[in-house]
């Protein structure tokens, strides 16, 4: 154990803020500030600063666990491995490698997302493998790969923001889900600049704007559609970025002008007006910029909806040019990293695609095995986990919880009840976990050392502060001991430094590389953004290496977003696209999108809407924060936000219980009465399993090209219930 502060991170949301961690005498680690870290510069919120409360062995596990004669019993380390591999290696022998599934998460660190997936693929053989992150952002990172070639987040540093002059936030209440990130956009506001905010709820985030537009859930990519026509019909078009930089305007803008703002107001409930100013006051400043969240992504036409607000950033040239672009406000802690390195899926590490032969032979050459001995493409998270016990009969789980997390969750929780074999690997006995066969108690993040990728594409080292309690091991030794017992003896090893070196190596080249990135480095410059390749000679094209860049960003000659390769070292890339787009021709693609109804609407039986989200002080599926004295105070239990005018028709009244039922199930929680909602809408917050488990009720409806699930909007009914 250390006795003095360790530099790391937060355990939680994309920011990844910095913290110092001081051992205590119980055995875990007092936070403290650290300003060095520009994400948070400090600040943390109320989930970051109780983090430790999770490493308490009151509410932790520590021992194996075993199922005997329907009960988790404790178990010693060898019986429960043993189980797992055998568990396994009985449904490959029966059924095939196919028939064994591979569930990760978000909050794997890059070594653990590496291992998992190359565990899934040389162990297991399996195609059936993706994770948690599905359920994020997939429909942000579709969009930016056909627009922009590329998918990062953020293709420019969080310290941007405030130095833009128009921010339109889409779908995002960062006041709660990443509250110290507010800081930037009420900079923005001090400077000068202004902020829009869309969502259906006048939430603290909307709280903030200079302007609040309240769409109908599920018609985001309406109103993106409806802000472009008024673009091309006010003459706001950039049209010699447009002719230089781009391809498929015109297609893109006989698609825009269908959707002309009367048409938009009758379906968003946005009143022209309100499409015009906010036309007017991002068009106006020199930059602007274009973020989204989950509000427009998890929608059944996710992709659509993320390529339309791309659409209006080309078509006024905000796309790579300093201080303007598109973004996504990226979720889980290391959803970017955990996506980039082969736990999706259909990719491979360095953001690779599966079915890409150079990719596989890279790859394979790395791992050392036979590119033909690689799986092919796999289903996507919800695909996966409506296969198990049918298809799958088998399913390892890392990090996620999909009792709670998942679309018809219900259904989910049957479909995990009807596996041959489940094993878990967490921190926590989640609910998911509940149902397992073998569950395996695994280390923290203050108890291990390794990488994530925050929004922005920061690569960050988190760093060891205290020693796991005994009977705890890490998630790399759990992978090196199943594949030992599976016949891999080799090439699992159990230090994450030495697995991030192989991951610098199988990464290279690829859209994703991290090659020229090291933990040493990782120390001394407070994260590495990437594409960082380890030849200067491959310095990315799409770099901010533009000549005369620099005054117009204010960087200063020691500032790391330069790109001084002097030394032979590769800077990282803070800032994307400045020279050209990461396609063949350097240019940007505009895709021409329609607007399309939602795949459930509202009807006689099912009249209101209901979209879903997050508060403040509880974090996902709640497996962790849940187990927090302060959080649960703070944000005790499930709830149903609804409008006065919906609540006097039900006969509710504040805090009485309320039934919201939909095609899939029924699930009840007290109403809170509030006119920062549309009437037409309800809210349930996602955190709580039981009566009140909101994913009871969503639509597994998937995206066509992201696969995402439509969380965010579906037809259901309200009822009075009896207290």
């Amino acid at each position: 154990m250390q006795n003095s502060a360790t530099p790391t991170h937060c355990p939680y949301c994309a920011l990844q803020c910095g913290m110092n961690l001081t051992p205590v005498p119980d055995g875990t680690v007092e936070v403290s500030e650290r300003a060095d870290f520009p994400v948070n510069r400090g600040a943390l919120c109320g989930k970051g600063r109780t983090a430790p409360a999770v490493l308490s062995s009151r509410v932790r596990l520590t021992s194996p666990l075993v199922r005997s004669e329907g009960t988790l019993v404790p178990a010693s380390w060898d019986e429960a491995l043993d189980r797992i591999a055998e568990g396994l290696s009985r449904t490959r022998t029966e059924h095939g490698p196919d028939a064994c599934g591979v569930f990760g998460g978000g909050g794997l660190t890059n070594e653990k997302a590496y291992t998992l997936g190359k565990f899934a693929r040389v162990v297991l053989g399996t195609s059936q493998i993706d994770y948690n992150g599905r359920f994020c952002m997939s429909s942000a990172a579709a969009a930016g790969i056909k627009a922009f070639g590329l998918d990062r987040g953020l293709p420019f540093p969080l310290e941007d923001i405030p130095k833009t002059g128009c921010v339109i936030l889409v779908g995002s209440n960062l006041a709660e889900t990443m509250p110290p990130s507010l800081r930037f956009f009420n900079e923005l506001r001090e400077n000068g600049g202004t902020l829009i905010v869309i969502d259906p709820r006048r939430t603290k985030t909307a709280e903030q704007a200079d302007l609040h537009l309240a769409p109908r859930p599920g018609t985001d990519l309406a109103l993106a559609l409806g802000l472009l026509h008024l673009v091309v019909a006010e003459g706001r078009v950039d049209e010699e970025y447009v002719r230089e930089r781009t391809v498929g305007w015109e297609d893109a803008r006989a698609a825009a002008m269908a959707h002309w703002p009367e048409y938009v107001e009758r379906i968003t409930g946005v009143s022209v007006p309100q499409l015009r100013e906010t036309v007017r006051l991002f068009c106006e400043p020199e930059a602007a910029m274009v973020l989204t969240a989950r509000g427009p992504e998890q929608q059944s036409k996710g992709t659509d909806t993320v390529g339309a607000w791309i659409n209006l950033c080309l078509a006024t040239g905000r796309a790579g040019r300093p201080l303007s672009g598109y973004g996504c406000l990226t979720g889980q802690g290391n959803g970017q990293g955990g996506r980039e390195h082969g736990q999706k899926a259909d990719q491979l590490p360095g953001y690779r695609k599966l079915d890409d032969p150079a990719a596989r032979r890279h790859v394979a050459e790395v791992w050392g095995v036979d590119p033909d001995s690689l799986p092919g493409p796999g289903r996507s998270a919800y695909e996966l986990l409506d296969a198990l016990g049918g298809d799958i009969k088998s399913l390892l789980l890392m990090a996620s919880n999909p009792v709670v997390s998942a679309p018809r969750a219900a259904h989910i929780e049957e479909r995990l009840r009807s596996l041959d074999f489940l094993a878990v690997c967490d921190v926590v006995l989640s609910e998911t976990a509940a149902l397992a066969d073998v569950v395996l108690p695994v280390t923290q993040w203050a108890e291990e050392t390794g990488t994530t990728t925050n929004l922005e594409g920061r690569v960050l080292l988190r760093r060891q502060a205290i020693s796991p309690p005994e009977g705890v091991r890490s998630d790399l030794e759990v992978m090196h001991e199943l594949a030992a017992r599976l016949g891999v003896e080799k090439g699992f090893p159990t230090d994450a430094e030495e697995v991030f070196e192989e991951l610098r190596r199988a990464s290279a080249g690829g859209p994703a590389d991290y090659s020229g990135i090291t933990y040493r480095r990782l120390v001394e410059e407070n994260g590495v953004f990437w594409p960082c390749p380890a030849d200067t000679a491959d310095t990315a094209d799409t770099a901010d290496t533009a000549d005369g860049e620099d005054a117009a960003l204010d960087l200063q000659p020691d500032d790391p977003a330069r790109d001084d390769t002097a030394d032979g070292v590769h800077p990282g890339t803070p800032r994307l696209f400045l020279d050209r787009f990461a396609t063949a021709d350097g240019r940007a693609r505009f895709v021409p999108v329609s607007h399309r109804a939602i795949a459930e609407e509202p009807d006689d039986e099912y009249p209101v809407l209901l979209t879903t989200g997050r508060v403040v002080a509880q974090y996902q599926s709640g497996a962790q924060t849940r187990r927090v004295d302060e959080l649960n105070a703070a944000a005790p239990g499930p709830f149903v936000e609804l409008h006065p005018r919906l609540a006097e028709r039900l006969g509710a009244a504040e805090g009485d219980p309320v039934a919201v039922v939909s095609r899939r199930g029924r699930a009840v929680a007290p109403a809170r009465i509030t006119t920062t909602i549309r009437p037409d809408t309800v809210f349930m917050p996602f955190h709580w399993p039981g009566e009140g488990r909101a994913n009871t009720l969503t639509n597994p409806a998937l995206d066509p090209t992201s696969r995402m699930p439509e969380f965010k909007a579906c037809a259901v009914r309200l009822e009075a219930v009896e207290s």
